[in-house]
């Protein structure tokens, strides 16, 4: 049963993020057809920031009115915009529209803003969903979050998107770099993406599976959120029922059982007592919004480290990661992405394992990953000319501070998270909430650097000249 549960909870976190992080995996392909070519990243980061009103409305609607929205109803309708959305996507993504004497993506650009929306709110759905469950299936939501990137990163290798090959082209005779000479003449080296072993459209229709999946995932979710627990220390104990609900009204109906267990008549005076105090417990926890144990300061500090955290993870360094890791070979390029992406669950299944709520352990990796990030965002400023270009310590200090930049953030996120379910329902809406405001933070902060000011050179991972 618990098992179970696990891949349910994982298969639902892998639906919260799958649909946005497929479509940023498959760019290489779709940039080839769409009329935007490589503009098309800076309008998907616009419509990833819009959709933002999705969250913001969730948000306000906790704030003012408690209680009123539904949330599995709230979920079920946002995953099955979701399953339409891509699904439409799969046949209208090609589809242009003459506006202002130019072809734009109309089709392509309007499905994204729905999959965003979806994306983005499950932020401040999905995650406080799962404190219905036990602590210890948020870790796994978020090691199925954490797969959300890296499961269509693997479809996307085996499909050869984004993979490059090096050939010799021709070009005039003044050309003065990177040139050999044959018998033929005057070559250049360039690059050039491999032919895609299949098709966009297939590769839209396994996102479009996933996300059947996760409503799947979710509605066998909704059954089992009330779950047997055994104590072992206590023989003779009868099982207690592991729930927390998400309304006011579902909190008063638990509590109500938990009063008619006390007035059981098969228990004896300490199992009385126990569940009595357990009842209590429950209470508080389910009705306060106040982080038990910390200080006001503390509960500021949690959630400013959520948003500079996020901001880092969702923002800043996305855009760059390209510019990093190409100038020193493909090969980088790709171990990178693919292993930063296995860090995010690898991470999680770490704080599976080795929980710690310490809140110095989380400034700390905090600090430790942020130092990650400079030394990432660094090597992008310099492309196409990094340190260590032409020595092997360079590509392997990149990959490897790609892959400590997303496993201690991504830890840092799931204790954090581990931390607001434990306390209430209200702080997992406001978490979400931060997540999404340091996210939008970040990427409006990157977009005008990378698409306006064009601060950013992108490297030939083919050519060994660095210039300028």
């Amino acid at each position: 049963m618990a098992l179970g549960v696990h891949l349910l909870a994982c298969i639902f976190g892998m639906g919260s993020w799958i649909a946005i992080n497929g479509l940023w995996v498959e760019l290489p392909l779709i940039v080839n057809v769409l009329p935007e070519g490589w503009d098309l990243p800076s309008y998907l980061t616009v419509i990833i920031q819009l959709a933002n009103v999705g969250p913001l409305s969730v948000t306000l609607m906790h704030k003012f009115a408690p209680g009123k929205m539904k949330e599995i109803i709230a979920i079920y309708i946002i995953i099955s915009i979701g399953i339409m959305a891509s699904l439409l996507m799969v046949f209208f993504w090609k589809e242009t529209t003459l506006l202002a004497g130019r072809l734009h993506s109309t089709a392509f650009l309007i499905l994204t803003f729905f999959l965003s929306l979806v994306d983005c709110t499950s932020s401040v759905t999905f995650l406080p969903f799962m404190m219905r469950l036990q602590t210890s299936y948020i870790t796994t939501y978020f090691i199925g979050e954490g797969l959300s990137g890296f499961l269509p990163g693997l479809v996307a290798i085996g499909q050869g998107a984004g993979m490059i090959m090096c050939v010799n082209v021709s070009k005039p005779a003044n050309v003065t770099t990177e040139n050999i000479t044959d018998e033929a003449g005057l070559y250049q080296t360039e690059a050039r993406y491999v032919p895609a072993n299949f098709s966009t459209e297939t590769f839209l229709v396994f996102l479009t599976v996933m996300m059947v999946f996760c409503l799947v995932a979710f509605a066998l979710l909704t059954r089992v959120t009330c779950l047997p627990h055994k104590n072992p220390s206590e023989e003779g104990v009868p099982n207690q029922v592991v729930c927390v609900s998400t309304t006011e009204s579902e909190s008063s109906k638990y509590i109500s059982k938990r009063a008619a267990d006390v007035q059981n008549p098969g228990m004896n005076n300490l199992q009385k007592q126990a569940a009595n105090s357990a009842r209590a417990a429950d209470a508080q926890n389910l009705t306060s919004g106040v982080l038990v144990g910390y200080s006001k300061h503390q509960f500021l500090f949690l959630y400013l480290l959520v948003v500079w955290v996020n901001s880092l993870t969702n923002g800043f360094l996305p855009p760059v990661q390209s510019y990093s890791c190409l100038p020193y070979g493909n090969t980088a390029y790709h171990l990178s992405a693919a292993l930063s992406s296995f860090a995010n669950p690898g991470a999680c299944m770490i704080a599976l394992i080795l929980p710690n709520r310490s809140l110095l352990l989380l400034g700390s990796l905090s600090l430790l990953g942020t130092m990650f990030g400079a030394y990432n965002m660094a090597m992008a400023a310099l492309s196409p000319c990094p340190v260590l270009l032409h020595s092997s310590a360079g590509p392997a200090l990149i990959v490897l501070s790609w892959i400590l930049f997303t496993g201690t953030l991504s830890y840092v996120k799931v204790m954090i998270g581990i931390i607001f379910r434990d306390e209430s329902h209200s702080a997992l809406v406001w978490c979400g909430a931060a997540v999404q405001l340091g996210s939008m933070i970040g990427a409006l902060t990157m977009f005008p650097l990378v698409n306006v000011f064009e601060i950013f050179k992108t490297g030939d991972s083919c050519s060994t000249n660095c210039s300028l």
